[in-house]
């Protein structure tokens, strides 16, 4: 199968890899030049949760591509997809297949610019949730942080020959579980991230952050407020392994309770795999919003998953004080306006107590 994968990060990076391994024509794209040569020059070192290899793989840069690019994955950084999207444009053919493989609520802004420019976005498209995680270390290096299946649908919730021809490809990496409702299934995610989001508030590991209860409670509230924006909006939301919407629906204590374990359980999964490798150092020690700001010192992914659920909250009229004011901290912190610290956590329950929304 021939596969085009935009942007060589973690979530690319390590599809890409192990597809090529599997014997897939795989062709790594991504704008930064000195990981293009690297990938190239030496193939892509991945240690982490499966231990250390070295994979050989074609990298290439976004100016050099030229002809069929085969199905195309597009695993930049959610606020980037578009622009990824129309480099390529002159490239795709109305039956070229295109899948948005990142965070994010991406496919609706990818179908509409397809057909601005006269192709059937509609049907080009196709919606996924990779669940594994890693991270972009240096040039050609990529950290393996914790295992996860990827779901994977098309939009109209079809089971086609190419969404199974893909999937198996995908296989070379983790399992892959086919979704005839992926639309939920990325309101699943992008709700269940806004914890993510709240952890990198401080500097510190998903143990002392999400972990600790006091917390744990402030961050549930968030996600219950974004799960009342996805009911607002009319969306099924679907469970997955890091989250059952059900125990977001909070009406008592006990229901808190049950909140807090899908909290320690989602703790559990995503560092369960690191815990097996104790001789390995994690350099990756927080979530993707937390690495972007920390390790990688550049803006993180909220704006376009996080500021985008409150747009859609927006639109119908939900109440959406709380992940605003969770998601204007993060933004001040980028823009090195406020301090990372256990200070936020502190400031953003005060807020949530004052507008009535602290768990019960």
């Amino acid at each position: 199968m021939k596969i085009t994968v935009i942007g060589a990060g973690a979530i690319g990076g390590l599809a890409g890899a192990h597809m090529a391994k599997a014997g897939h024509d795989v062709l790594l794209v991504d704008p930064w030049s000195e990981h293009v040569d690297a990938l190239n020059q030496s193939g892509l070192r991945i240690d982490g949760v499966r231990g250390d290899m070295r994979i050989p793989v074609k990298a290439a840069t976004p100016d050099q591509l030229s002809g069929d690019l085969g199905t195309v994955l597009i695993a930049t950084k959610s606020q980037h997809t578009l622009e990824a999207l129309k480099q390529i444009i002159p490239l795709l053919r109305p039956d070229s297949l295109v899948v948005s493989y990142q965070n994010g609520f991406n496919e609706p802004g990818m179908i509409d610019m397809l057909n601005e420019h006269g192709l059937p976005g509609e049907r080009m498209v196709m919606g996924s949730i990779p669940n594994y995680g890693g991270a972009l270390v240096d040039p050609g290096y990529i950290e393996f942080v914790h295992e996860g299946a990827i779901q994977l649908g098309e939009m109209n919730g079809q089971m086609t020959p190419r969404l199974k021809e893909l999937g198996d490809a995908l296989t070379a990496l983790t399992e892959v579980q086919y979704s005839d409702r992926i639309w939920g299934q990325i309101w699943a995610k992008e709700v269940y991230s806004a914890q993510v989001v709240f952890s990198a508030l401080a500097d510190a590991p998903l143990r002392t952050t999400l972990g600790v209860e006091k917390y744990a409670r402030t961050a549930g509230a968030v996600v219950k407020e974004a799960l009342e924006i996805a009911d607002a909006n009319g969306i099924d939301v679907q469970a997955f392994d890091f989250f059952d919407p059900a125990n977001y629906r909070v009406k008592t204590p006990e229901d808190t309770q049950k909140l807090l374990a899908n909290i320690n359980h989602a703790i559990w999964l995503l560092k369960k795999d690191q815990d097996n490798k104790p001789q390995h150092d994690f350099k990756k020690k927080g979530s993707g919003i937390w690495w972007d700001i920390v390790y990688r010192k550049r803006p993180s992914e909220t704006r376009a998953f996080a500021g985008k659920l409150i747009e859609y909250g927006k639109t119908v009229g939900a109440d959406t004080r709380l992940n605003e004011k969770l998601t204007s901290m993060i933004y001040e912190i980028e823009d090195g306006k406020r301090e990372l610290g256990f200070h936020n956590f502190d400031e953003l329950a005060a807020y949530a107590h004052s507008i009535g929304k602290t768990l019960p």
